[in-house]
């Protein structure tokens, strides 16, 4: 089977989103690098490396902690988050893949 060439969009990601992507976008509309309502669907990996690219340059301004965040990028982090975190549990994801190699 080919690889796609086009992304899928967030809300069709396995996991409800949980994915390496998923969480580019999510941190990009923390960030303001994209509206809330943009779900990537169509976008070429060159254009999802470059919005990576820009998601780092805003980390790294805040040592790459969400604790660092001033309050308003602190709570709509969170906001955003944790509405995904609620929809990927809600769609069967447990998080384990995330921590499998942490034993």
């Amino acid at each position: 089977m080919a690889r796609p060439d086009k992304y899928i969009g967030v809300q069709n990601e396995v996991n409800g989103g949980m994915t390496t992507i998923g969480k580019i976008i999510r941190d990009a509309w923390v960030f303001s690098l994209i509206d809330e309502s943009e779900t990537c669907e169509g976008w070429n990996f060159s254009r999802v490396d470059a919005l990576l690219d820009k998601v780092n340059n805003e980390w790294d301004k805040y040592g790459c902690l969400a604790s660092n965040l001033p309050a308003e990028l602190f709570e709509k982090h969170q906001r955003i988050h944790g509405k995904a975190i609620e929809a990927a549990y809600a769609a069967g994801w447990c998080g384990e893949v995330e921590t499998e190699d942490e034993e």
